[in-house]
């Protein structure tokens, strides 16, 4: 359906608003919150109406409330003080205050889905070491950074990785790549300090031809996004992190935590039903189905030997980038888990308040790997998505 209203156009199915014809980019809840107004015109629509349809029932603040409605006047050129379209009523409900137009959509034609392959190269560190790398999709190109837990392919059968590298392979030319010691790449660990790992993603970059490039990057991946961007301005135009930080466990207060973790890997890596490897993924993504979870234990069994995956994340441990964060110049949307047990959405919340452009989205789970099974990871790919279609 699509809906008319004021200057603005609201087609629900193609998830696109428009003002005085020009796209207006806005996150999901807020879409779908002008949605039900659209549709319950010029009906009231009440908090407990706005929780079922938004939220899917689950309890918010009236704070969040109040910014999703201030979000949304704001997207339709509304504004609190006006309301000229959207319309408050004190402690009853919000609703529609210009008349909506509802146009039935063209009959959709399902058609074919395209074929995603990814080609697998390889290319050198400066350092040596031999760097496997993947390249699926068309479009602008988007630098996945590298993750602990990786094996190129893998991945691309993993019910945890695979829908997320269908849907950015959809929209980009996206490149991605096993750190070392892991996966493809070369499986002897040489180095391993945070310059190391730029210089991985510096040789990836070159090899692929990426000039200037927006930059996908999850926990460990982040510090070294981040040092990237500030040794190199000039070729990172927008940058996605998920579940970052600016210092690694060892700098935090939560470094026995870290060191926990470090012997579980020790005592129980690779090995098939270690209730000591269940222990570690369930901490990781506590919400996963039987299928992602079995993916992710057998991830650990071919991603890297226990003592690579020991001392790596010893390494990562130290990653310390808080004294480069204000020569990132790239715009940056930072997106956190509020529950995340494995490093703490204050992490994220420290880098927003650092970064010169930043933008800050909190996400509703407990889960750091963010599975597909997730209600809220379609939000937050939606979110990441639009940041990255965002004109420079």
């Amino acid at each position: 359906m699509i809906y008319q209203f004021a200057d603005c156009q609201l087609d629900a199915r193609a998830h696109l608003l428009t003002r005085n014809g020009q796209e207006v980019h806005i996150e999901p809840q807020v879409f779908d919150l002008l949605v039900l107004l659209a549709r319950m015109a010029p009906a009231l629509v009440s908090q407990d109406d706005m929780i079922a349809e938004v939220w899917k029932g689950r309890i918010v603040s009236d704070s969040t409330l109040a910014a999703r409605i201030n979000a949304a006047r704001k997207a339709v050129g509304d504004s609190g003080a006006a309301q000229e379209v959207i319309r408050t009523i004190p402690r009853r409900g919000v609703q529609m205050a210009v008349p909506v137009d509802a146009v039935a959509d063209a009959p959709h034609t399902p058609q074919p889905t395209r074929k995603i392959n990814q080609v697998i190269r390889y290319t050198t560190s400066r350092d040596g070491t031999r760097l496997a790398f993947a390249q699926s999709g068309e479009g602008p190109p988007l630098m996945r950074g590298s993750h602990w837990l990786s094996h190129l392919e893998h991945d691309w059968k993993s019910p945890v990785w695979r829908p997320l590298l269908d849907q950015l392979s959809a929209h980009h030319r996206l490149v991605r790549y096993d750190p070392r010691g892991t996966g493809l790449t070369d499986r002897t660990l040489r180095g391993g300090t945070l310059e190391d790992f730029v210089a991985d993603l510096t040789a990836v970059a070159d090899a692929a031809s990426l000039d200037r490039f927006a930059i996908f990057a999850a926990s460990q991946s982040a510090p070294v996004a981040l040092a990237f961007a500030a040794a190199h301005p000039d070729r990172v135009s927008r940058m996605v992190l998920i579940g970052g930080f600016s210092r690694g466990s060892q700098h935090r207060a939560d470094a026995s935590v870290g060191k926990a973790m470090t012997e579980m890997i020790r005592s129980g890596w690779g090995k098939v039903g270690s209730p000591l490897m269940q222990a570690f993924s369930t901490v990781y993504m506590p919400t996963a189905t039987p299928e992602e979870l079995a993916s992710f234990v057998e991830m650990k069994q071919i991603s890297a030997t226990p003592d690579t995956a020991a001392q790596l994340r010893s390494l990562i441990a130290e990653f310390d980038v808080s004294d480069v964060l204000d020569k990132v110049t790239a715009p940056v949307l930072l997106l956190h888990a509020d529950r995340d047990a494995v490093h703490p959405v204050t992490e994220s919340q420290d880098l927003a308040a650092q970064l010169p452009n930043a933008e800050f989205h909190m996400v509703d789970s407990p889960n750091h790997v963010m599975v597909p099974s997730d209600p809220n990871w379609r939000e937050a790919l939606q979110a990441a998505q639009a940041f990255l279609s965002a004109a420079d």
